[in-house]
């Protein structure tokens, strides 16, 4: 944890170490003191890295959680399907949860709660958009959920909720999917407020732009207690490219393309959908989304969902974005085609169609594909693989890092920062959801432009005291672990399963079965086999090594010594180390497995 205090003024005094209150021990005092009137903020998902937002705020033994979001899952774990936060924590104290307020529809904001959700069946507080996205997923896996009573949908112009003890306000702030909302986090012990995700683009033509007076008003507040700040582009020096600017780029492009022109971005991005239909009209071309192959219903929420969502909510028209199969016998110059992939997704259209997977589709030289996205952190290497197999097809592509505004961030860079700051002046910075740097510089910015007294720079699981006029500190410390889905199967993300999936990832594994007596003799041949070790065939110089070196430590071994299988199983290691070693290099370490069987 970094704690930063900002430079003395000639009214201000330093606050010494003594007058800071110690770390609470053991017994967490906060827990069941009814006069503590500190308020506290920890995070277990959403601090130094991008996605898994899932925010606590606790005031008088309650708690109010911010978000339930998916992470991004790391290829080295050898994992599943999806990443969250582990809730073990605030499980044990989930009838003092209040409920859960969401500040938008992404998936790192609400995807996680399909899982976290039915530990916990407390009331979830949004606006239409996301309650729509929720009803949907919530209806596909089957959960045992009450739209009508289990989400509380607000005014997405601005709403107040009563959690008691909180009390949310939310108003509306600009960001790359609808309906995105800023939170002021009120109790008796003062008010603080949560950003969410946020830029400040006010060329979105499908919405308001951000609410900037109450915005200013809650900013000025000398009562503010902290700002919880999102900084996932705190370190972009340019100024944010607007959506207006983004459709003179397609609309370009798109006049000049000698084919199909295909564009692939997010699928929330209702404005960006509406700026690609636009381009499209005003090149002469019809704009549609492909649609996905298999017509069967799938408990997901993709492409066409979202453009009959913005089409039910009014941010769409109806004849805005056809679909393929409408206008799949036009001219190719005259078709401009949404679709999923921009970030190399496995299944993303763009992905199969790269691969050849999707019949009723093909991929032309003639076509010029657009992508209208930038590459989140972790997706290098699958969206460098799009680039390369469409350029070997000698299809024309154009990416962020060759054509100007063909993407508008949904997160705010330093010009941003900046204006921000001039109006908002919180006593306490806690940067969050974004990288370590990024963090520090937007905690930077608060003190040096807005004014904060202090910042807290925080890991997740720190839980922070707030209050009026004091120096804030880290009061408790949670272990924070994350939760890997498989399917049906929820594992943490160190579970032994995937540690040893690494392992073999990385030095093989052997595979050993002992046909051995109820005494611990050897009655046959050990069988031998590998994965990424050796060749596994009858006449393969390794495997016949380590049987006969195995076969030699054990009849080395004492009458006492076999009895214990776990001595037949350190000489079956021992032995193939010597051998595995001996030709791979010493510190090749084999995940191993014995089996036996009883002659």
């Amino acid at each position: 944890m970094v704690k930063v205090k900002a430079k003395k003024t000639a009214t201000e005094t330093d606050v010494s170490m003594d007058n800071i209150p110690a770390p609470i021990k053991g017994m967490n005092k906060h827990e069941n003191d009814n006069n503590d009137e500190k308020l506290y903020f920890m995070a277990l998902g959403g601090l130094e890295h991008v996605g898994q937002n899932m925010y606590v705020y606790k005031y008088k033994g309650k708690y109010l959680i911010v978000d339930c979001g998916m992470g991004f899952l790391e290829e080295e774990i050898g994992a599943g399907d999806v990443q969250y936060c582990d809730t073990t924590w605030l499980e044990k104290r989930k009838k003092d949860v209040v409920g859960f307020v969401l500040t938008h529809g992404h998936e790192d904001h609400i995807g996680a709660l399909k899982f976290v959700w039915p530990k916990f069946r407390k009331p979830i507080y949004c606006t239409r958009f996301p309650a729509e996205i929720l009803r949907q997923t919530f209806t596909g896996v089957e959960i045992d959920f009450n739209p009508e009573t289990d989400i509380v949908v607000f005014d997405h112009h601005g709403a107040t909720l009563d959690l008691s003890p909180f009390q949310v306000e939310t108003f509306h702030v600009s960001h790359s999917v609808p309906e995105a909302q800023m939170l002021i986090i009120k109790t008796p012990a003062g008010k603080v407020l949560h950003t969410g995700d946020w830029t400040f683009n006010d060329d979105n033509p499908i919405e308001e732009p951000t609410d900037y007076a109450r915005l200013r008003e809650i900013g000025s507040d000398p009562k503010l207690l902290a700002c919880m700040c999102d900084s996932t582009s705190a370190s972009r020096q340019e100024p944010q490219t607007t959506e207006i600017q983004v459709r003179e780029t397609l609309t370009e492009i798109m006049k000049n393309a000698p084919g199909r022109v295909l564009v692939t971005g997010y699928s929330r991005s209702i404005a960006r959908l509406k700026m690609f239909a636009e381009a499209a009209h005003a090149a002469g071309r019809v704009a549609a989304i492909k649609e996905r192959s298999n017509p069967n219903p799938v408990p997901f929420v993709g492409l066409p969902e979202f453009r009959k969502i913005g089409i039910e909510f009014g941010y769409l028209n109806e004849d805005d974005v056809y679909l393929h199969t409408d206008i799949k016998d036009l001219p190719a110059e005259k078709q401009a085609i949404f679709l999923t992939g921009s970030q190399g997704e496995q299944y993303a259209m763009l992905t199969r169609l790269c691969r050849g997977h999707v019949k009723e589709m093909k991929l032309q030289p003639t076509d010029t594909v657009l992508f209208s996205a930038i590459i989140i952190p972790g997706r290098e290497q699958d969206v460098s693989y799009l680039y390369n197999k469409l350029a070997r097809m000698g299809i024309k592509t154009h990416t962020i890092y060759d054509t100007d505004h063909l993407h508008a961030s949904g997160h705010a860079g330093r010009p941003e920062f900046e204006r921000f700051y001039d109006m908002v002046h919180p006593q306490v910075s806690v940067p969050m959801h974004g990288d370590y740097i990024n963090e520090m510089l937007n905690g930077k910015m608060a003190m040096e432009r807005g004014g904060a007294k202090y910042m807290m720079v925080v890991h997740n699981g720190e839980m922070i005291a707030l209050s009026d006029g004091e120096a804030p500190y880290v009061a408790e410390t949670i272990e924070t672990r994350f939760v890997v889905m498989e399917g049906e199967t929820e594992r943490s993300a160190d579970d032994q399963v995937y540690k040893n999936r690494k392992k073999i990832a990385t030095n093989g594994a052997v595979f050993v079965t002992l046909p051995v007596d109820k005494r611990g003799f050897l009655k046959g041949t050990p069988e031998v086999s590998s994965a990424g070790i050796f060749e596994t065939d009858e006449t393969g110089f390794m495997k016949r090594q380590i049987q006969i070196e195995i076969t030699n430590a054990i009849n080395n071994l004492t009458k006492t010594e076999r009895k214990d299988k776990n001595n037949l199983i350190r000489a079956v290691q021992s032995a193939s180390n010597r051998v595995i070693r001996a030709s791979l290099g010493a510190d090749k370490k084999p995940q191993y497995s014995v089996h036996f069987v009883q002659k």
